[in-house]
């Protein structure tokens, strides 16, 4: 079975670049993101209503910052939700909240879901720590039946930066990666993993996995993200994608700088999430 995960965890980033905050945000910035999460969450509730989708396949991933009325309203639908538990914005992995193992345990999501920065050629020591903290994560969430999802960033290093990064090396440092956590004992349920051009790429990265993966979109257009569902899509291992500035940015910018209504934006959304969901089944039927 596929897995379709609208993401919209967005916090630091929401802040900084959607709504060009500096420093604290006050009360009509935390209202505003607030709302901009309602919005997605009725845009993935609306293509399972029109059909876009199967209920059983959808997903997503919305933190509880700013979603906490939609991860409400997602999981009364039985809505599949992941649930972030690192702080936004930062190079090296560390839990957002002190009290994380309590959130999970009252919030008891599908997934506690981590992104990682992690090159096999970088700090060494951090990524020591980083193995550690996400052993730490593992072991809880399997104990109170909570599954774990691994969003796996590999950035260049300074001597690893070219224009071809994207196609000569990440792959490569990619496997590496996935093998060094592995041979830590880390063993996600689900690992979302960067789009990569390539097929034997894909399958590269699913071999050494050891677990279904899913394309993230990394924020880019259209046409990228497409090519990167169909590398993936119909390669053993590789299982949906998790999408998401790709599929709400424009509806809910202009939503919320008045260029279009709510009923709109929410119809949008749904609409460009079940697109994704057409490209990815297309290109898996079209390889058997």
């Amino acid at each position: 079975m596929s897995t379709f995960l609208l993401a919209f965890d967005h916090r630091n980033s929401l802040l900084t670049t959607f709504f060009g905050v500096t420093g604290e945000p006050g009360d009509p910035e935390i209202a505003a993101a607030r709302e901009v999460k309602r919005v997605i969450a009725d845009g993935l509730l609306a293509a399972i209503e029109h059909k876009l989708v199967d209920a059983d396949e959808t997903g997503a991933l919305v933190d509880a910052t700013y979603g906490a009325d939609a991860i409400v309203t997602l999981q009364d639908a039985d809505v599949r939700v992941a649930l972030p538990v690192e702080t936004s914005g930062r190079r090296e992995f560390a839990f957002e909240h002190a009290d994380w193992r309590e959130r999970l345990d009252a919030t008891r999501p599908a997934w506690a879901k981590v992104l990682v920065r992690y090159n096999p050629d970088g700090d060494a020591a951090m990524n020591e720590r980083q193995r550690h903290r996400l052993l730490d994560l593992q072991t809880v969430a399997r104990a109170i039946g909570v599954g774990f999802l691994f969003e796996l960033l590999v950035p260049p290093e300074p001597s690893q930066r070219s224009p071809d990064f994207d196609s000569s090396q990440r792959p490569g440092l990619v496997v590496r990666a996935l093998k060094e956590l592995r041979e830590a004992g880390v063993a996600p349920d689900l690992w979302k993993i960067e789009g990569l051009d390539r097929r034997e790429d894909c399958a590269r990265v699913a071999d050494a996995a050891g677990a279904p993966c899913v394309v993230l979109g990394r924020g880019a257009d259209a046409a990228a993200v497409e090519r990167w569902l169909r590398a993936g899509a119909g390669v053993p291992g590789f299982a949906g994608f998790a999408i998401g500035r790709s599929i709400w940015w424009d509806p809910v910018r202009a939503y919320m700088d008045g260029g279009t209504d709510r009923a709109a934006a929410v119809s949008a959304i749904g609409d460009r999430y079940g697109h994704f969901v057409d490209v990815y089944r297309d290109a898996s039927n079209e390889r058997g």
